[in-house]
Order: C-alpha cells, then sequence, then structure tokens
C-alpha cells in the first residue's frame, strides 16, 4: 500500500514538473550503476545522477521505493536502506513520465572495494606489451568462471578541477573478461569471495608511473608544508598554463644548474662543438636499465650527430623522438627546441626556420628520470622527417613525402654521459603542469567522480613514484588516506602493499610505508619481501599480494581472528662485553611463532656507535631473534632487510614474512 502511495504521489509530481519546466533534461544515473553493478550490503546505499531541474525521481530494488527530487543543477541523489548481500536484482529509475524507466539488471549485493595506486596495481592479468606475463596466467584466467565477482575499470582521466562522472562499466568475471582485470584486484577478490561467500566488487582507479599527490585532493594537500601552495599553483595553471609551464620549466632549469655537471654555466653539454668522443655509446631507444646502467636514476645527456645535405636544411623538419622517462629537454644545433614532462608522451618538436643546417648537425637531449626505468624509448622510430607539418595542438602530421627530401633516421646509436645521480642531490621540484604527476589531478579525475558510492574499504598498491621522497610520503601517504577518508565520510579500512624488492626501491620508503600502517587507525600492510625482483619493477607473482590483502580485509573489516601480517619488530634489548655484542629483539604478529625459511635466519646486520653495520648472526629464542656479532661489541643499533633488494627469510607460522626495519630510525 505505501508503495503505491509514493508511486502515485511521484506520478503527479512529475506529471506538474514536466507541464511547468521549460528546460528539460533525460534522467541519466551515473555509470557506476549499470548493468551488473555490485552494492554494498548493510549501509545505506546512494544512488545519483542528473536530470532536469526540479523533476523528481523513483529509484525501485528489492522490494525498496525511495524518492529524490534534481536540484537547480539538475543533480539528484537517492538514499537506499541497507540491503543483505544476494542478488541478482533489478534497479528501476523513473522519472519524467515521457521517458522510459531506465531499467538496470543482475544487480548484485555484497562487498565494495576501491582498487588504487600505481602500475602494479594497474596491470592486468592478460598479457602486457614490455612486461613479464603474470606468474600462470593461463591457469587463472581458465579457471575464471567467477560470476559473484566484478569489475569497475576507471577509465583513466586526469583534471585540474574535480569531474562528477567516471567512464566505465561493470564487467563480470569470466575467462575472457578477466585478462583485464587489474591482476592484484582479482586475486583479493577471488580469495575474499571465496572466505565470505557473498559477491565482490572491484571499482579499479588506477594509473602507472604516478605519485601519491596526484591521488590527494587540494584540501587534503593544504595542511602539508611542501604542497601548501599547490592551490594558488593550480589557479595559474588553469588561468594561464603556458605561464605555468614555464614558470615550472624555469625552476627545474635552476635546480639543473645547480646539481647537474653538464648544466653548469660555462660548460654545457648541450654545445654542439663540445668534444664527445670520449661519451659512452647506447643504442637508442631503449630504457638505460636494459643498455648497461641497470642502479641509475638522474640525469643522462645524450648525443646524436648527423649530416644534412644543402637543400634539406631549409625544409620545413619535425624531430621525432618517441617516449623519454621522465623529463626531456631537447636542442638541435644549441638551439633549445622543447621540453616535456611525462614519461609516456611522445615528443615531437618542430624545427624553424635556420635551426637546421648543411652539413653537420647534433642533436642533444638531456634526460632526467626520477625512478624505476629511464631514457629515451618505446617503438617509435627516432628521425628528423622533412615537409609541409600541420599541428594539431602539439602533434605533427605525417610530411607529404613526395615533396620532402627523406626521414634522417636516428635510431640507432648515440653517446651518452651521466649529469649527476639523484642519490648525490636533492630531488628535484615538483611540477604543477597538468601532467600525471600533478598534485590532485588523479583525485579530481578518477577519485572524485566515484563519491559517494557505498563501499566497504580500499586495497592500494603505490610508492614507486615517490622513491627518494621518503621523509616527504612519511606525511604525504597518511595524508592520502585520511583525505580519502574524509571525502567518503567513512572511516573505511585502507590496506595497502609495501614496494616489492628492486633495485630501484629503497629501504627508507619501506619504511615511511611501515610508519603509516603503525600509526594510522584501520590500516594494514602487505610485505612482499618474498615475491619480487631485483631487475623488474613489476614483479609478475600477483597471487601473494592479493591473497594477503584478502587476509587483511577479514580481519580488519570482518573481524575474523588470524594472522594477516608477518612478524613486526617491536623492542630490542642489548647487551655488550669483550666478545660479541648481543641484541633480542621482540616483535608482534607472531603467527603462532617465528620461522627461518629455508635454512638459517640471513638479512641483519648491526652497529655500534661509530654507525658502521657489519653482518650479524641471528638465531630465533622462543618468540624472540638474538643477534650478534664479533666485530661489534657494544651494540647500538640492529637493521634487518635494509637494502634496496632485500634478503632477509624471517616468517611467522603463519606463512607471512616480516617487514625490514631499523630499529634506530631516527
Amino acid at each position: 500500500m505505501k508503495l503505491n502511495v509514493l508511486r502515485s504521489l511521484l506520478a503527479a509530481s512529475i506529471a506538474a514538473a514536466w507541464l511547468t519546466s521549460p528546460a528539460h533534461a533525460a534522467v541519466t544515473p551515473n555509470p557506476l550503476f549499470g548493468d551488473h553493478a555490485v552494492l554494498q550490503q548493510g549501509t545505506q546505499i546512494p544512488i545519483w545522477g542528473t536530470a532536469a531541474p526540479g523533476e523528481g525521481i523513483l529509484v525501485e530494488i528489492a522490494g525498496q521505493a525511495v524518492s529524490a527530487k534534481a536540484g537547480s543543477d539538475g543533480k539528484w541523489l537517492a538514499q537506499l536502506a541497507p540491503m543483505k548481500a544476494g542478488g541478482p536484482f533489478t534497479l528501476t529509475i523513473s522519472g519524467e513520465k515521457k521517458q522510459a524507466p531506465i531499467v538496470l539488471t543482475d544487480i548484485l549485493v555484497g562487498e565494495v572495494w576501491v582498487a588504487g595506486g600505481q602500475s602494479n596495481m594497474e596491470r592486468q592479468l592478460g598479457l602486457r606489451v614490455g612486461q613479464q606475463p603474470i606468474a600462470d596466467w593461463e591457469k587463472e584466467v581458465a579457471a575464471a568462471n567467477q560470476p559473484q565477482i566484478r569489475h569497475f575499470g576507471v577509465a583513466q582521466e586526469k583534471s585540474l578541477t574535480p569531474l562528477s562522472t567516471v567512464k566505465g562499466q561493470w564487467d563480470v568475471c569470466t575467462p575472457e573478461a578477466v585478462k583485464n582485470f587489474t591482476a592484484v584486484g582479482y586475486f583479493f577478490a577471488r580469495d575474499l569471495q571465496r572466505a565470505r561467500h557473498v559477491p565482490v566488487g572491484i571499482i579499479h582507479a588506477s594509473w602507472g608511473g604516478t605519485p601519491a599527490e596526484a591521488w590527494t585532493s587540494e584540501a587534503g594537500l593544504r595542511p602539508l608544508p611542501d604542497f601548501a601552495d599547490t592551490a594558488e599553483l593550480l589557479k595559474t595553471l588553469i588561468a594561464d598554463p603556458v605561464a605555468a609551464r614555464r614558470q615550472y620549466e624555469a625552476k627545474l632549469e635552476t635546480w639543473f644548474r645547480a646539481n647537474d655537471t653538464g648544466s653548469a654555466e660555462g660548460g654545457s653539454w648541450r654545445d654542439p662543438a663540445l668534444d664527445a668522443g670520449a661519451w659512452k655509446t647506447m643504442t637508442l631507444p631503449t630504457l638505460w636499465e636494459d643498455a648497461g646502467e641497470p642502479d641509475l636514476n638522474g640525469v643522462v645527456w645524450f648525443r646524436k650527430t648527423f649530416d644534412l645535405p644543402a637543400g634539406a636544411a631549409s625544409a620545413a623538419a619535425e624531430l621525432q623522438l618517441g617516449m623519454v622517462d621522465d623529463i626531456d629537454t631537447t636542442w638541435v644545433n644549441g638551439v633549445k627546441v622543447g621540453t616535456t614532462v611525462g614519461y609516456n608522451m611522445v615528443r615531437r618538436y618542430p624545427l624553424g626556420s635556420g635551426v637546421l643546417k648543411p652539413g653537420r648537425n647534433v642533436v642533444t637531449v638531456r634526460v632526467l628520470d626520477t625512478g624505476g626505468g629511464g631514457g629515451i624509448w618505446g617503438d617509435q622510430k627516432l628521425q628528423v622527417v622533412f615537409g609541409k607539418i600541420s599541428h594539431d595542438g602539439q602533434h605533427a602530421a605525417e610530411p607529404d613525402a613526395g615533396q620532402a627530401p627523406q626521414p634522417i633516421i636516428l635510431s640507432g646509436p648515440w653517446r651518452y654521459r651521466i649529469g649527476m645521480k639523484l642519490e648525490d642531490g636533492p630531488p628535484p621540484p615538483m611540477g604543477v603542469t597538468g601532467d600525471v604527476a600533478t598534485p590532485t589531478v588523479l583525485y579530481n579525475g578518477m577519485i572524485a567522480p566515484l563519491l559517494p558510492y557505498a563501499i566497504a574499504g580500499v586495497i592500494w598498491y603505490q610508492g614507486e613514484a615517490n622513491v627518494h621522497r621518503e621523509q616527504q610520503y612519511r606525511t604525504l601517504f597518511p595524508a592520502l588516506i585520511a583525505d580519502w577518508r574524509q571525502s567518503w565520510g567513512q572511516d573505511f579500512p585502507f590496506l595497502f602493499v609495501q614496494i616489492a624488492p628492486h633495485h630501484d626501491m629503497t629501504p627508507e620508503l619501506r619504511e615511511a610505508q611501515l610508519l603509516a600502517w603503525q600509526h594510522t587507525p584501520k590500516t594494514a600492510m602487505v610485505v612482499t619481501m618474498d615475491c619480487g625482483d631485483a631487475t623488474d619493477i613489476h614483479p609478475p607473482h600477483k597471487q601473494p599480494v592479493g591473497a594477503r590483502l584478502s587476509l587483511a580485509a577479514r580481519a580488519l573489516a570482518y573481524g575474523e581472528h588470524l594472522e594477516y601480517s608477518g612478524p613486526v619488530f617491536d623492542t630490542m634489548k642489548v647487551a655488550g662485553g669483550k666478545g660479541a655484542g648481543k641484541a633480542t629483539l621482540s616483535f608482534t604478529h607472531l603467527g603462532r611463532g617465528l620461522v627461518a625459511k629455508g635454512g638459517p635466519l640471513k638479512g641483519f646486520t648491526m652497529a655500534g656507535a661509530d654507525k658502521v653495520f657489519h653482518p650479524a648472526r641471528a638465531q630465533i629464542r622462543g618468540h624472540t631473534v638474538v643477534v650478534t656479532s664479533e666485530a661489534v661489541p657494544q651494540p647500538v643499533a640492529v637493521r634487518y632487510g635494509w637494502a634496496n633488494v632485500p634478503n632477509g627469510n624471517l616468517f611467522n607460522k603463519a606463512g607471512l614474512p616480516a617487514p625490514p626495519f631499523r630499529s634506530d630510525p631516527n
């Protein structure tokens, strides 16, 4: 009876609105509400969208009927009462009478988690060009007939202001569809669904190579001193993008002159007359990690010389460099022709009149890489092309080959020289240029549009793009967590992955993540000491990552009494003497006891007051680890796994590895 009365009243109000409103727009739900969606159980469920201002809306599902009214901005929001897990249901959204009701089918109610971060969360279960296959991916795909698991892939979108809608759709987990699911998110959802026996929905919002500040709102960054001017810089960027980019380039150039040998005043390596005969040789395009510089983050200069016929020097031309990781500044014959920020953007630089010369020409490229791969890379040819060139934004069209000289191919051997290594100087200034590393742009484009979708929590895999800014990350990452909770108005569990062993990833960054866990309520950290790859920042073993995130969710979100972490260092007692010094370490998260996996304990070092660390012996004694070293008669500090690529084997009997630690964090 109540439902029929509500329908009658709503129909009357809709008819009145239709007759009196000159402006009319179709009722449209947010794209998050589509066929196959998963709604969060056990809490109020917001459903929202747009319609004509003042229009009445009716939302119906599983016997509920809830009304809403579009505001003056055309936005409406209805709140469904909490529902129990189950389905499939039909969700019907009705508005003005001349529009047929919107009928959404195969709606499930269960557990919804947002999966965010950078490339290790972005990596899909199927094959990806340039990366190792996920371990056992074909077997995993074949077994992925899991209709209770759904995946919403948020289209990658950056924005200088918060957006209100997303692009994407809900996909049911099938062997074909799962190839495009986030691998970590899928393994998490699979294990969680098996344990909880309810539908699981993953809303996947990630972007490779992106820093935490890009995923944080302006309000969330405002309290942090390093980002206090973000709002003002963003206003400048919106008002005058060219001026903002020039401002950043000027700051960056000041940093280069102070820290990079090749940029020093009076001795710049961009000078075409410079003798580069003693420089090393690298065949481009390639990442320099694959060409003899495996542990390098910093500034590298590249030079290529080519000859040009007299007639070609006066033709319209464009330099095509492919992609550069992360930032390039490029000169031709000493003339600056372009600068681009962004590891995945193709460089195409017009060469104005007088830049090219008959005979000898020199291309010089200064590359700054701040982490991960570095260099001039990609599948595109490196070349100079000639002819009439029309521009679409920053991109040039192909030349008219019939009227132009043949392209000058630059792919092949280039001379190169290292200008500086990041560990030898201060980090470069952060840019507010509108690229994917700009503070707030991914929060605005990919997180703000999800609000206020009801969720159970967040799983997160990120940090690599903030390497070498470890001290900053200690406050930035907790600020991101607080920001998302504030945005949702919900103190949900936030579960994250500690970065895996890799030659570029520092122990200080893992420590920042450990501290975030220890000092931020309702968080958990998944340790990946045993499933990384020293030479590949995208390790293929994603199953343990998903499984451990699932354990953390079951413990924190659902109150199951199980161990979800490996042993975590707690306290240290030391004893000195004439012989070997001794330190006794105690731990939390014992998981029924400590284990040295695969042999004697390894990965421990010890230091005295001189702060010189020496390899140390370690043995499990009950619920403690006793560490000794004859080189350190009076111990002051102990470290475990303290390296870019840790080599440790301390686990608990729950089968979970201990995170790296140091007893001397200050």
